[in-house]
């Protein structure tokens, strides 16, 4: 009997193959023969309007998508010029883009591909009667979501404005807090099936000119059908896929992406999404808040020392406490180890199942929690814990102590300011505490040393995921573990920028005197 062998799958096709098939005729003479074409193109798409027009003696049509445009601005500054009276011989596609259409922006095509591009991407399009060229109107609207506070990144003291899914929107913004002739904008598609448009903006005096170069080289290697969300371009452009950390960072704050641009970073932004992406980073980068800059420099100090340690307990309190219990008794002060024995006497469990059963079900309300309605959300996450957690003690599943190191564990993972290193930081506690489960604190000290060499070897955008403090830069310590005053914090990181790192002018430092 023949062996079944089973076929092997077709490698990736040719971009010839995968991408969309593309009208490539020339705009006619003929309207009706481009109308043809393009009602063809769009069969079976009926939010596709094609609206008849009378300009002057000749035919036209207006194309556009119904839901994707700014209807008033199409009548006051489109049909209401184009059905005045217009002599034939002015009948040109000059005449009528210089002085009958009078919407912001008004391109020339003579393409019919292009045509159906600039359609789908939401701009309506004035074809004309014995005019080979078309005139593409920037008139793009419809409805979205106003520009509103941030939900995952909220400040006490800070702008309140967030990003939304219009990248012009989003763009915008970033202008109004840089407004300067340095901050360059590339915009670029992504996705042969759904053509999304992203912006990379930088500072052309700051940003390393390498840097910008290979951001668009790993951007136009990106062959993919569709691209919904920022966090498919993160994925495809991320020096190390298979980490658990994150290389990439993303914020819904403008302030944010302004400040680091400021730092010659580079952001992109993706439209349809209003998380923007920011690179290179640092490990530092996931346990600073942008409040940590508004603030005075003493509370952001003791935030910051704050956040570092419970980042320690959120990954190593589990473990530790297994460690402790299983294998070194003995360094537990007498009285709270009778009492940690006594809690313990009728659990069936050893102290890692014990803790895996507890840390599964808080993650399990955490997420339950985050999907369902926020007017119960919270009330579901903090009840359930609550009725889980003392029913579970009382049934004798888990010990006393084993919830107060989880809910402990918990609070921890909170403070941190960025949710995918909190979810990193969340996922690496399950091995970790399989270590301690099985070699106590030396399996701790393994795990961690294995970490920690990972994060030394972990690059972003060829810069090393642990500077400034690997390698070892003391003049750029000043903005790591402390903030120091915006007096002394004269320079920028030179990891990022290599033009310009004067980032003050003059002694800055406020005096009694002035």
């Amino acid at each position: 009997m023949k062996k079944f062998v089973k076929p092997k799958l077709l490698k990736q096709k040719n971009e010839e193959e995968i991408e969309e098939d593309e009208i490539q005729e020339p705009v006619y003479f003929d309207l009706e023969k481009n109308i043809e074409v393009l009602k063809k193109q769009f069969d079976k798409c009926t939010d596709i309007k094609f609206r008849a027009l009378q300009v002057g003696e000749s035919k036209a049509y207006i194309i556009f998508v119904d839901g994707l445009i700014d209807t008033n601005s199409i009548e006051l500054n489109g049909l209401q010029q184009l059905l005045s009276t217009i002599r034939k011989e002015d009948l040109t596609a000059d005449y009528l883009e210089q002085k009958v259409v009078s919407v912001n922006q008004v391109l020339e095509s003579n393409e019919l591909g292009t045509i159906v591009k600039e359609i789908l991407a939401g701009s309506s399009v004035l074809l004309v009667d014995h005019l080979d060229k078309a005139l593409v109107l920037d008139a793009k609207g419809g409805t979205g979501r106003s520009v509103s506070e941030p939900d995952t990144e909220s400040v006490i003291r800070g702008p309140r404005e967030g990003f939304v899914e219009n990248l012009s929107v989003n763009t915008s913004l970033v202008r109004r807090k840089i407004q300067s002739s340095n901050l360059k904008l590339i915009t670029r598609e992504v996705g042969t099936q759904t053509n999304t448009s992203l912006a990379i903006m930088y500072m052309d005096n700051l940003a390393s000119p390498e840097l910008v170069q290979e951001v668009l080289r790993r951007i136009e290697r990106i062959k993919i059908d569709g691209v919904l969300e920022s966090g498919y371009i993160e994925e495809l452009i991320e020096d190390n896929p298979r980490s658990f950390f994150p290389q990439i960072q993303n914020t819904e704050r403008p302030d944010t992406v302004a400040a680091n641009l400021l730092e010659g970073r580079v952001a992109i932004i993706v439209n349809g999404s209003p998380f923007a992406l920011i690179l290179p980073t640092s490990f530092w980068q996931f346990i600073q808040a942008s409040e940590d800059y508004y603030q005075r420099y003493h509370i952001s100090i003791f935030l910051r020392f704050l956040r570092v340690i419970l980042l320690f307990l959120a990954l190593l309190l589990p473990a530790f406490y297994v460690a402790v219990t299983t294998f070194h008794q003995d360094m537990i002060p007498t009285n709270l180890l009778f009492s940690i024995a006594a809690s313990r006497e009728a659990i069936p469990f050893p102290a890692f199942v014990e803790a895996l059963i507890m840390e599964i079900s808080f993650e399990a309300l955490r997420e339950a929690g985050l999907r369902l309605p926020k007017v119960i959300g919270q009330a579901v996450s903090i009840l359930g814990a609550l009725v889980i957690g003392q029913a579970a003690v009382e049934a004798g599943i888990v010990s006393a102590p084993m919830v107060i190191v989880v809910s402990l564990t918990g609070i921890a993972s909170f403070t941190i300011p960025r949710f995918n290193m909190a979810i990193s930081i969340r996922l690496l506690r399950f091995p970790m505490m399989a270590l301690a489960g099985a070699f106590g604190l030396f399996g701790i000290v393994i795990g961690s040393i294995l970490l920690l060499t990972h994060l030394c070897r972990l690059r972003s955008f060829g810069v090393p995921y642990f500077s400034p403090l690997g390698p070892l830069k003391w003049s750029e310590l000043k903005d790591v573990f402390i903030r120091v005053p915006w007096w002394d914090m004269d320079q920028r990181p030179t990891e990022f920028t290599k033009k310009d790192i004067v980032r003050e002018s003059g002694d800055l430092k406020p005096s009694p005197k002035q």
